[in-house]
């Protein structure tokens, strides 16, 4: 019992701060001890690696609870919304292994509703229509240490407000002509209640509603409202909108429904990377990335593409926990987790990434052997592989020095190394190009007793180097991808930069390597570890006539 009790205590002082909130809120009975959360994404752009996090953490906290999580899409702003980005979100949302059941909601599906309640507020005399420009709604807000300015149509009867807002539905006035301001206080403190704007003019296609719109509710105007509608409990945000918190309560509490209770958190800020769906467009647009699913970007196709788990991305989630300021988060942690998710699942392979030719001059000409390889040692399920081995194979270029320095245990004059899952080999001369002096030909002898099985097996050499048959290796391109800006923290530019100037020349470099001939069948995104080198998947590019793989990470950090 003492054991349990431990247990139980180490479990209380693990939870997050919203944990403590939701499990404060059950043994209070408050909402009958339901816990209903949701996650509202924009559909005007692809989701990233932020937006994963609240998605954990939302659906988490559902799951956790024996609760719910809605998928609701803010789609309040059709100039910038399209189906393409609905999809991809529902699509991320799935692959990352949460599920919204038959909760798939729309904020557009409470426009009528969200038009009521903007009527409930002109009759209390709490909204009103203003013809102030956006412009001048903004230069008269005021600052944070000065009062805004009342509008000189803040004082328009109820009737009057009510007779505009209903022309305003109608289409009788041209987008930006007239906005419904919330009628609040224009000297708060808080430049959130200075008379926000409820309602703009936008004579544009809905992607759900047609034409049948061309007044749009502005986002705080929307969320609150959706979230009470849909009878959340904890409507969990980040963290910038803790200012919007007394607006969001406001509204609820003057038309006079259910209150939800909004949780700020702070968002996932990464270092050597951009975080702005904004910045993401531009990248897109002006063609510095290949587009939303590039593996360069931190989007969750992107992410996908390049070869990262579902797993994995939870893991990190996990990992980096739930905090109440905003921080960065080393990406190194991000890289770690895909790295610890791989080794366990990924095959092992072997791929000559820069290759050198090794001519066996003692093995017998035009035997080819079997060699009986590990597919991964983490997972004996896996199994085993036979790769060919032959008198000609490849090895990295790298793994050869004329004159090497004292602790280089791979390949030189005279030295012995081992052959992973084959013979020990010794070089004995080189040949080179006489034009350029480059090594085109490294000879050795084989010791055939140090073969698996053989007498000499284990005789112990001090490096083991990998390869790949010279006569059955199969051509691959390999895309060598790397962080996409070179500096942590990409938005601090120095004066006269943007944070494009600090994009990484480097961050994809094109090779072809020499692979083994097992991934010639390969499947789309099946994921291989090359011996020695890193983690690798294949590409949507790849054909068996054409394999194309992404590095995901490196076999260990190199930052």
């Amino acid at each position: 019992m003492e054991e349990i009790k431990g247990q139980e205590e180490k479990s209380e002082r693990s939870l997050n701060f919203i944990e403590e909130i939701i499990e404060d809120d059950l043994r209070n009975n408050v909402n009958e001890s339901r816990v209903h959360t949701r996650f509202p994404p924009e559909p005007n752009g692809y989701l990233h690696i932020g937006h994963a996090k609240s998605i954990c953490l939302n659906f988490g906290l559902g799951k956790k609870y024996q609760g719910k999580t809605n998928l609701r899409f803010d789609d309040t702003n059709p100039v910038k919304e399209d189906v393409e980005y609905v999809d991809s979100i529902m699509e991320d949302v799935k692959w990352l292994g949460f599920d919204w059941e038959d909760r798939l909601y729309y904020a557009s599906d409470y426009f009528e509703q969200l038009y009521e309640y903007a009527i409930i507020l002109i009759k209390k005399g709490k909204a009103y229509v203003c013809d102030m420009s956006a412009e001048e709604i903004s230069e008269t807000r005021g600052t944070p240490s000065r009062p805004g300015k009342e509008s000189p149509y803040r004082s328009r009867s109820v009737d009057e407000n009510l007779e505009l807002f209903s022309r305003m539905r109608a289409g009788e006035f041209p987008d930006g002509s007239k906005v419904l301001r919330a009628k609040i206080d224009m000297a708060s403190p808080n430049m959130q209640m200075r008379d926000p704007v409820l309602y703009r003019i936008l004579h544009a296609t809905h992607h759900r509603t047609g034409d049948t719109w061309c007044i749009y509710p502005m986002y705080d105007f929307a969320h609150g409202q959706s979230d009470s509608i849909e009878r959340i409990t904890h409507s969990i945000c980040t963290l910038e909108f803790e200012v919007h918190r007394p607006l969001y309560d406001w509204f609820i509490r003057e038309i006079g429904i259910y209150a939800p209770r909004q949780i700020e958190f702070a968002r996932l800020n990464l270092s050597y990377t951009v975080m702005s769906k904004r910045k993401l467009l531009e990248l897109v647009q002006e063609k510095q990335v290949k587009g939303w699913d590039d593996p360069r970007m931190p989007t969750i196709c992107g992410l996908r593409r390049r070869g990262y788990t579902p797993e994995s991305i939870r893991n990190f989630a996990d990992t980096i926990g739930v905090a109440k300021r905003d921080n960065v988060i080393d990406v190194s942690l991000l890289e770690f987790c895909i790295r610890e998710d791989l080794n366990k699942k990924a095959s092992r392979i072997m791929a000559v990434l820069n290759p050198v030719r090794v001519i066996i001059d003692n093995y017998p000409d035009g035997i080819v052997e079997e060699m009986e390889a590990i597919n991964n040692p983490e997972d004996e399920t896996k199994g085993k592989r036979h790769l060919p081995f032959s008198k000609e194979i490849f090895i990295e270029r790298d793994d050869f020095m004329e004159d090497p320095p004292n602790k280089f245990f791979r390949l030189a004059p005279g030295r012995e190394v081992r052959l992973k899952a084959a013979y020990i080999i010794r070089c004995e001369r080189v040949v080179k190009d006489p034009g350029t002096g480059e090594i085109t030909e490294i000879h050795c002898t084989y010791d055939p007793q140090t073969k698996s099985g053989m007498p000499d097996s284990n005789r112990k050499v001090k490096g083991t180097l990998h390869w790949v048959s010279a006569k059955h290796a199969v051509e691959a391109e390999i895309r060598l991808y790397d962080r996409l800006f070179s500096k942590e923290n990409p938005d601090d530019a120095e004066e006269g930069k943007t944070y494009k100037d600090y994009l990484n020349p480097d961050s994809l470099k094109l090779i072809t390597a020499k692979v083994e001939p097992s991934v010639r069948n390969a499947g789309i995104s099946e994921k291989y570890q090359f011996e020695r080198i890193g983690y690798f998947t294949v590409d949507y590019d790849s054909t068996p006539e054409n394999l194309v793989f992404n590095r995901v990470v490196p076999l260990k950090a190199s930052w």
